[in-house]
């Protein structure tokens, strides 16, 4: 063969650009062919807050990924060990231990060194700092786990990214939405799309698919998530329509993991059908835990103290969607409403406010107050008041004998003004996807890889099902999408067993 490889790169989205990244740097010639317009290129990770989670098996490792800080904020990083260990059961305990053992052994060992790689490639890292107050534990308002956090969040990423990918030569082609793979003897051979100027059939060596989910997709949201899900929000791009799936699945490729399943957040009960990049992540609302959720009837549904935000927050969603209307409401009081996150201080919020409950009850739209004074009364009552309050740790204070359990920061709703903040469900990506191996490569229904068809990011399945433990949608969509922009680099008839990829050995399947 003469000439480099020839890899397109379908998505423009941190898993594509790492992938182009990674494959120009092995030698290829690579074309991104996003379907969106510049101004709203990136994809989910353009909505993204931008944490990372990452392995760290010493404390002064998580430092040497962000640049100097003054001292005052040096002393507020979590500079605990996050060993492999600890990362590989978050997630397994989060999917309830269905996650695929290969795949999550994959993210999490290749983890710190990934961020090390796209830092060197101009991406900038901030730590998520411990607020002083927590006692030497995570902040509840982060996870419990050392992050790392992208300068300028999600876009920052995405900008980062696209420069590192024009420097190095990667040709990025805007509104262009990819249709169909092409095939010729069992082998994929390019993309059939259509671009700003018509048709295009373009040939290749390679194909990396990282165009994410199906979430923007209300039809199969509802066919695969189940009913009252096409009218769900949809926190991010409305370019992730499942394209990338689709085409695969055409040409005989291998569907996995959770079909039926999603990251979903409680989110601003009247954002818009998609994202909005102005406002970005904030109309999600992830406070619960400093307070409590009600459905129209006026009762609680969820444990809003079962754990640290990030843990329950991506099933959360769910419940509210199978609430009466769809809709469920936040309730603080003064004691905890100076804790809550920024989010809910932005203009575009659902709230009311009231000097006594009775108030309260009356202005929450489609509630009704009887049953809510009710649930407020029984709660008030069952807060293990002589349990000491720590917002920043697990603290064991719980809400016995109630008919939905309470096991962390209770409070009594009793100090006044009240706050009621109105959510739905907000989606974030699907877990269903597309089935691969270890460099990356597609497999048919008989599990055997698709030569030339590779795949990285959302639209990988196997990694998450039911749940998600924050910050590591970016880490795999990274490691995955470096992954699969060596193996798609590599000459044709090369074994793929043994590549070297920066500083890991990636082992062949």
């Amino acid at each position: 063969m003469s000439g480099p490889i020839r890899v397109i790169v379908v998505g423009a989205g941190n898993a594509a650009l790492c992938a182009a990244l990674s494959a120009r740097e092995h030698g290829a010639d690579v074309t991104v062919m996003e379907c969106a317009p510049r101004a709203d290129r990136g994809g989910n990770t353009a909505f993204a807050a931008g944490t990372m989670r990452v392995e760290i098996t010493g404390g002064a490792e998580l430092g040497t990924l962000v640049d100097d800080l003054p001292p005052e904020q040096a002393e507020q990083i979590d500079n605990r060990p996050y060993p492999a260990e600890e990362f590989y059961d978050d997630l397994a305990r989060m999917s309830n231990y269905q996650c695929d053992p290969d795949l999550t052994d994959q993210v999490v060992s290749r983890s710190f060194d990934t961020a090390r790689w796209m830092r060197a490639a101009g991406v900038r890292f901030v730590p998520v700092l411990t607020p002083p107050s927590s006692a030497g534990g995570a902040g509840q308002g982060a996870v419990n786990a050392p992050l790392v956090a992208v300068s300028g969040g999600g876009p920052g990423l995405v900008d980062a990214l696209v420069l590192a990918c024009e420097r190095a030569g990667v040709r990025i082609s805007y509104e262009t939405r990819v249709e169909a793979l092409l095939r010729q003897g069992g082998r994929v051979t390019g993309v059939r799309a259509l671009g700003p100027d018509g048709d295009l059939v373009l040939p290749a060596d390679s194909v990396i698919l990282a165009s994410g989910g199906f979430e923007s997709n209300a039809e199969w949201r509802t066919r695969y998530l189940g009913a009252g899900w096409d009218v769900a929000r949809v926190r991010g791009t409305r370019f992730n329509n499942g394209d990338g799936i689709r085409m695969a699945l055409a040409i005989g490729a291998s569907p996995r993991g959770q079909w039926s399943g999603c990251h979903a957040v409680p989110w601003e009960a009247n954002a818009p059908e998609f994202g909005e990049l102005a406002v970005g992540d904030q109309f999600k609302k992830c406070s619960y835990p400093y307070g409590i959720m009600v459905n129209a009837r006026g009762e609680r549904f969820v444990d809003e103290g079962a754990d640290y935000r990030d843990y329950p927050y991506a099933a959360y969603g769910r419940a509210i969607l199978a609430q009466p209307g769809l809709v469920a409401w936040q309730i603080f009081d003064q004691r905890t409403a100076p804790l809550l996150r920024d989010e809910y201080r932005i203009r575009q919020v659902t709230r009311v406010r009231a000097a006594d409950l009775d108030d309260l009850a009356a202005r929450m739209v489609g509630v009704d107050p009887a049953g809510l004074l009710r649930t407020v009364e029984r709660y008030n009552a069952a807060v293990q008041t002589e349990v000491p309050f720590l917002p920043h740790i697990r603290d064991g204070r719980g809400a016995p004998g109630l008919p939905v359990p309470r096991s962390n920061w209770a409070n009594p709703l009793d100090s006044p003004p009240y706050e009621a903040y109105a959510v739905t469900c907000g989606v974030t990506f699907t877990f269903g996807g597309l089935r691969t191996d270890g460099d990356g490569r597609v497999l048919d229904t008989g599990h055997r890889p698709i030569d030339g068809l590779y795949a990285a990011g959302e639209l990988v399945g196997g990694l998450f099902y039911h749940n998600y433990p924050g910050g590591s949608g970016l880490t795999s969509g990274a490691v995955l999408g470096r992954t699969a922009g060596a193996a798609a680099a590599v000459p044709r008839g090369v074994p793929q067993a043994g590549k070297r990829l920066g500083n890991t050995i990636v082992s062949g399947r």
